[in-house]
């Protein structure tokens, strides 16, 4: 089944569980010139390499594209020219999240006039608002925008957990309709996934297959910036019923995301490191995030060459 111009929806393909934004989305990065200005051309051919990889959504302007360090203007032109490089072969899902409501709702407003398909939007951080306000402030959210909103739910590094209990209530509302989980709490989620039809995306690459074959939507990937093939084929193999195939293409993705994951060096790093060396769009970082040192690429370009030559 297609959907306008052309996008396929692969909602039925698996289980029941809805896939608003297709199933295998990349948390992109936002590629860089050299003197650390926004290269949008870059950013078009990177775009469009992912999609051609098997990326059926990008996610713009997450941690891993340092919204923290782009500007407001500078993320509705990131949405603009890659839905000009993509069109509607990928859906697009715009980070607007910020630790103010009403910057939050700004950056949505924008991103829709933009021509994003989706919002994600994470806890608000640092205030640390209890459960009664962030519920608010998604509600406030969802209700000042036409498009539908992903409930992004990482309290490592916000400091503040969207309970499971705040995700039923939250499910309610017409347009909040997937959750991106990094709260590592795989009860917690199967408890929401049993009670509400909201869309689970794992955040966490080393929970790709575990979660989809509990239910889950798909995937948000940070390292399928660099092998957006091999995680496409995890859930490919998995529809196909070919769970052993899933599972061991899974495993073998261990080596590469503890790298790129747990180095101590954030996602956005790695990612780079790699797409650099690789003489692909990314670029610099922006301070206050340092570039990945020479023993760190060696180590990051030898687990990549090794997963590329494991399929």
């Amino acid at each position: 089944m297609e959907l306008h111009g052309g996008a396929v929806d692969t909602t039925s393909m698996t289980t029941s569980r809805p896939a608003p934004f297709g199933r295998a989305l990349c948390a992109m990065i936002t590629p860089f010139t050299a003197s650390g200005a926004l290269d949008l051309d870059g950013a078009q051919r990177l775009a469009d390499r992912l999609v051609a990889g098997g990326c059926d959504g990008l996610v713009l302007s997450g941690t891993t594209g340092e919204s923290p360090t782009t500007s407001d203007t500078e993320k509705a032109e990131l949405v603009r020219a890659v839905r000009e490089a993509v069109g509607d072969r990928a859906h697009i899902v715009a980070g607007v999240g910020t630790a103010d409501t009403r910057h939050t709702v700004e950056l949505a407003l924008a991103a829709e006039k933009a021509g994003a398909d989706g919002l994600l939007a994470v806890t608000p951080y640092y205030s640390r608002p209890p459960q009664d306000a962030v519920e608010a402030h998604f509600r406030e959210l969802a209700d000042a925008c036409g498009l539908p909103l992903v409930l992004y739910d990482i309290p490592g590094r916000t400091g503040t957990r969207i309970e499971p209990e705040t995700m039923v209530r939250l499910a309610e509302h017409p347009r909040i309709t997937a959750v991106k989980d990094c709260a590592y709490d795989l009860l917690g989620t199967q408890k929401v996934l049993a009670e509400t039809e909201l869309a689970y995306y794992t955040g966490c690459d080393e929970y790709a297959l575990a979660l989809y074959a509990i239910g889950g939507s798909g995937y948000i990937s940070t390292v399928a910036n660099v092998t957006p093939r091999h995680f496409r084929a995890i859930i490919d193999a998995f529809d196909a019923g070919e769970t052993d195939e899933a599972a061991r293409l899974q495993r073998l993705t261990i080596p590469l995301t503890e790298l790129m994951m747990g180095l101590g060096l954030p996602g956005t790093v790695t990612a780079k490191a790699i797409l650099n060396s690789l003489s692909l769009p990314a670029g610099p970082v922006r301070a206050p995030l340092r570039p990945a040192g020479r023993e760190a690429v060696d180590g990051l370009l030898a687990a990549f060459e090794d997963l590329v030559s494991a399929r």
